[in-house]
């Protein structure tokens, strides 16, 4: 295992630590539904890397912020991504029945619960960064202005709209890179953009070479995620290996080839890299989590 490999482990192990513990207790606060409230936990605290809390968190550290300022936003992005999971599973959406190697939300629970609960964690997140404890009004305002942006019609959901209407259609790369910016690397992006607003006195020019390394990363784990899903283990990656093939959807290795998306792929972990070159040793986390979004299993 490489140096920056072993890094991002480490990192991720602890940050899921603490990710962890923080979501559990939170989501512990009493629900108007029992069944409601086990189906949310279910779909949040059933595993998961943590990488997009893993990501804010590693960006306020880079720009010299404690874990504690960026601990309750880097939380809401993942309340928002466990939501578009349970929604992404439903059979209106991808269908699928099985979810980090347990039955999707709709399987475990029911239809009309997972969509609930999906509905109920997206709230739970603004909710939670308007009250989110050592930021300003104003910093907690532009946080939700983010997430809102990243989550809605111009980010992730309007990715998936795109993407669920070119199932059996050919891509140019342009359209494909446009299809997961949003519906993958908008979430991504605004993972690293919201560890940056804790820290309000941040140059534009650190700003802009954080907003390269993000947009080049999620473009980057989206690929790794195309290969995966003919490369991977079914065990390992926790759902049905070729499913999107299944589905006939665009994918990088369908327009590329394999060959053709690892070229990809390695081009865009160097842009990623590139783009963190004027930070010191206290962007390490940010480096190491590029090198493990394209050397990862699952």
């Amino acid at each position: 295992m490489s140096g920056l490999h072993q890094l991002a482990a480490d990192f991720l192990e602890t940050c899921r630590a603490r990710v962890d513990a923080e979501l559990d207790q939170r989501i512990e606060q009493e629900s108007a539904s029992g069944r409601l409230q086990e189906a949310m936990r279910y779909s949040v605290l059933g595993g998961g890397k943590r990488i997009r809390p893993a990501l804010c968190l590693a960006t306020a550290r880079a720009l010299g912020q404690s874990d504690d300022q960026a601990l309750v936003p880097a939380c809401a992005v993942e309340l928002i991504h466990a939501y578009s999971l349970i929604h992404d599973d439903l059979p209106a959406m991808d269908d699928d029945d099985l979810r980090r190697g347990r039955p999707t939300t709709h399987i475990a629970y029911d239809e009309a619960t997972a969509i609930l609960a999906g509905d109920a964690l997206q709230a739970l997140a603004f909710g939670w960064i308007a009250e989110a404890p050592g930021l300003s009004e104003s910093v907690r305002l532009a946080m939700v202005r983010e997430l809102a942006g990243a989550s809605g019609h111009r980010g992730m959901v309007g990715g998936q709209a795109i993407d669920l209407e070119s199932v059996g259609k050919s891509l140019a790369l342009s359209q494909l890179e446009t299809m997961h910016r949003h519906k993958t690397g908008a979430l991504i992006e605004a993972s690293v953009r919201m560890g940056a607003m804790t820290a309000p006195s941040v140059g534009e020019q650190a700003l802009a070479a954080l907003a390269g390394y993000a947009k080049a990363l999620g473009l980057a784990f989206q690929v790794q995620d195309d290969l995966l899903d003919i490369e991977g283990d079914t065990e390992v990656i926790g759902k049905p290996r070729g499913s999107d093939a299944a589905r006939s959807k665009p994918t990088y290795p369908a327009l590329l080839g394999v060959a053709g998306a690892r070229k990809h792929l390695d081009a865009l972990l160097a842009s990623a890299q590139q783009s963190l070159r004027e930070f010191g040793p206290e962007a390490d986390p940010l480096r190491a989590m590029a090198d493990y979004v394209v050397a990862r299993t699952h």
